[in-house]
């Protein structure tokens, strides 16, 4: 599993200082085993596995299902190998909060004393800024990015992970992303996820089920300004109408509304959605209309693109033309190894006792004290007898 999503529950406590100490110093031998061993391009391939994240993480002490894990191992690795990137071929950019707005800056500075090749720096920040987007926009789940880190290597290889937080229900969700295999960056992007709760009426435009939706976005802004405000505005006068008439259609066909079974829901976004005057969401709809973005990724590319101006393209696209897009949580799967209760498969012992081999095999190898090695050694040891 290379991409996906861990939700945890959001953590508001502090790692201690001796604590954080600790987990450079075993995360700094701990990456240079595993740079040895593997290489920097398996190190960022691993990295984008939130399981194998999860489980570093776990090995370096810190609580496996507090949304601190994140932040606090990502801290402690961009710590852990400060003034070593160079020599070891990786390198880690953002982090939490404002930290996280200075990735492209710290990607582009990487570029420069690296001397990569040219358009090399300026593709890696565009993959960072287009990971952050379409989980922000496209995957309209209820968390709110707050953090925002990019490994990558020096041939090329990256991987991001990011976290958002949902104070309602109080967790937090895990992203990780993949450059390998990822052919199209608006459609499926998250290949392998992990989580412990599943949303509803996620609005998820990432999916391949919200393919028509994403051409017919790229076509209503084809049709100029003045058309799709005609569209918005058929929403703004009838939100209230239309959220009853959605499971119906017209007797002439001219207003094709999405049939919608009771079976599937209980309510419909249209009944929430605010469609008051906006007019941030016209300057942005007139300006996407001006540049005619020549597809979906373009259009999310777009600055001042974000989550509304998303959703109400995929609001005409649906109420007004019929075409529905997923409002399925992305998330499938409950562990990487399975689960004890055999959701969604029974435990994959062979798998996890792969994992548990590396890991040790790592450590055996890492240079630090004989009290320490044994201590890790023996949780690795505990987490196999479990199963």
């Amino acid at each position: 599993m290379n991409r996906g999503i861990a939700t945890f529950t959001l953590d508001y406590g502090k790692c201690p200082p001796w604590l954080f100490e600790r987990m450079v110093k075993l995360g700094r031998e701990m990456v240079r085993a595993l740079v040895a061993e593997y290489g920097p391009d398996e190190f960022i391939k691993r990295i984008s596995d939130p399981v194998w994240f999860q489980s570093l993480g776990t090995v370096l002490a810190f609580d496996w299902n507090a949304s601190g894990l994140t932040t606090i191992l990502t801290a402690a690795l961009k710590e852990a190998i400060k003034g070593e990137e160079q020599e070891l071929g990786i390198f880690i950019c953002g982090g939490k909060g404002k930290t996280s707005q200075r990735t492209p800056e710290e990607i582009e500075k990487w570029g420069a004393r690296l001397a990569l090749p040219e358009g090399q720096a300026e593709k890696l920040v565009y993959n960072s800024r287009m990971s952050a987007k379409v989980d922000s926009a496209l995957v309209q789940d209820s968390y709110q990015i707050y953090h925002h880190a990019f490994f990558f290597s020096r041939n090329g290889a990256w991987s991001v992970v990011q976290q958002g937080m949902n104070t309602a229900n109080q967790t937090a969700r895990r992203y990780h992303w993949f450059s390998e295999n990822i052919n199209d960056i608006v459609c499926e992007p998250h290949a392998g996820i992990v989580t412990q709760t599943l949303e509803n009426q996620v609005l998820d435009l990432s999916a391949k089920a919200s393919g028509s939706t994403r051409t017919l976005s790229v076509e209503l802004i084809e049709g100029g300004y003045n058309q799709i405000m005609k569209d918005i505005k058929i929403l703004r006068k009838h939100s209230s109408e239309l959220s009853r008439m959605v499971a119906m259609q017209t007797a002439n066909g001219q207003l094709s509304l999405l049939e919608l079974a009771n079976t599937e829901f209980h309510s419909h976004p249209v009944e929430i959605e605010d469609f008051s005057k906006s007019k941030y969401l016209e300057k942005i709809l007139a300006r996407l209309a001006d540049k005619k973005p020549e597809n979906y990724e373009n259009l999310l590319a777009t600055e001042g693109v974000g989550p509304k101006t998303i959703r109400a393209l995929s609001l005409v696209g649906e109420v007004i033309y019929g075409a529905r897009p997923s409002y399925e949580d992305p998330a499938r799967y409950s562990f990487a190894h399975g689960g004890k209760d055999a959701t969604p498969y029974p435990v994959d012992r062979p798998t996890y006792d792969k994992t548990i081999e590396t890991m040790k095999r790592v450590v055996a190898k890492a240079r630090i004290n004989k009290t320490e090695k044994s201590r890790t050694l023996e949780k690795l040891e505990k987490h196999q007898l479990a199963f």
